[in-house]
């Protein structure tokens, strides 16, 4: 990953979201799953097959495609598939055309039409860096990837729940607003071949937002172009290392950003997370629209962006120290900050997607025996 930071060209206010949000109850929140040992770095079933090299168009980039579509097909059948396949030279790689492969997994309600529907979008990118050779990149964005198949497992049950309960009672498909879905986007070609510039670097996210741009969806659609069906565009990036230290990027999405905020605040104060207790992952929470600088960090997220996309960019600024270097591996992950950012980010799409009322619940007294039996159990 080659960031830079920007000038933004126009200073832009805190506005309030137009999307209702209902915040889980605290049974609720006990009870979002963790992954556990499926982070295992050696034998997890999330994250070990994603620690290799995976530079595009090479065999370990097919392996870990492999490895995401058959999670999602053997655990998660009704999740749709979608490809996006394009090609590009590379400053690297001469005249040589490298592909690039974004894979995009979508839960839609069954009833809902083609392009009308709002979806909450989780995206993380998946390839590694050409050079050095045999760099793997945990946190950069290996983690990231196994915590957006972990959220989706985590609210899959719940969503299928919630839509079958509004078939049973007809309440569904009123055309009175958009439907809400989910999708996740695994990207291809986010780190620059040689140096980071408009044009070494984000290919998959550059090919995939031009494409949603103009492709064009039935003329009596709620969205005009696939682009315009993205309600929030939320992007994980160097997310695993130990402390790690988030700001609020876009005071148009600040609200998002709180929200998000809160879960984790709650988290704490509720014991559920397996980090210290006074280290705030999120500590923007009450950050006002004059405090917002005029930068912001190059990634995945620009081409979708400067189309107008609501983004909620989660990446820790200062980077960790292992960034781009032979120490991003599965060694130096933290794996207690892995998995508490996995418990974090399922509650906020749990939320967003309002299927609170579904999801398995925890009281408080059920979560103390927990932690009690699993303290004999190191013992």
């Amino acid at each position: 990953m080659g960031h830079v930071f920007l000038a933004l060209t126009a200073f832009l206010f805190l506005v309030a979201p137009s999307h209702g949000y209902t915040q889980l109850d605290d049974d609720a929140l006990r009870a979002i799953p963790s992954g556990g040992d499926d982070f295992d770095i050696e034998s997890g079933s999330l994250l070990a097959p994603i620690l290799i090299p995976r530079v595009p168009g090479t065999e370990g980039s097919a392996k870990v495609q492999e490895h995401f579509v058959s999670f999602f097909r053997d655990n998660l059948p009704a999740w749709v598939v979608e490809w996006h396949n394009s090609t590009s030279k590379t400053p690297a790689t001469g005249d040589e055309e490298i592909p690039f492969r974004n894979l995009i997994f979508r839960r839609d309600p069954p009833w809902a039409k083609i392009g009308d529907v709002a979806r909450l979008t989780l995206v993380a990118h998946y390839d590694s860096m050409y050079k050095p050779d045999g760099f793997i990149g945990a946190i950069d964005s290996a983690a990231p990837c196994a915590m957006l198949m972990q959220i989706a497992r985590g609210i899959d049950a719940a969503l299928t729940q919630k839509w079958e309960a509004m078939q049973a009672s007809g309440d569904h498909g009123m055309g009175l607003e958009e439907e809400v879905g989910v999708q996740i986007i695994l990207l291809d070609g986010e780190e620059a071949w040689v140096r980071w510039s408009a044009t070494d670097s984000v290919y998959g996210s550059r090919a995939l937002a031009e494409s949603w741009e103009t492709e064009t969806y039935p003329a009596a659609s709620v969205f005009k172009h696939p682009i315009q069906s993205i309600s929030l565009f939320v992007l994980l990036d160097l997310l695993g290392a130990k402390d790690p230290s988030v700001p609020s990027y876009f005071p148009t999405t600040h609200w998002a950003y709180r929200n998000m905020a809160k879960i984790e605040d709650r988290m704490r104060k509720l014991g559920i997370l397996e980090t210290q207790p006074d280290h705030m992952f999120l500590p923007d929470i009450d950050k006002e629209a004059r405090e917002f600088g005029r930068v912001f960090i190059e990634d995945d997220h620009v081409p979708f962006m400067v189309r107008g996309v609501d983004i909620l960019h989660v990446i820790p600024t200062p980077f960790p120290g292992v960034w781009h270097t032979m120490d991003d591996d599965g060694e130096h992950l933290d794996l207690p900050t892995v998995r508490d950012w996995a418990r974090i980010a399922t509650a906020f799409a749990a939320e967003w997607l309002e299927i609170g009322d579904y999801l398995p619940k925890k009281s408080e007294q059920e979560a103390e025996r927990e932690v009690r039996s699993r303290q004999k159990t190191e013992l």
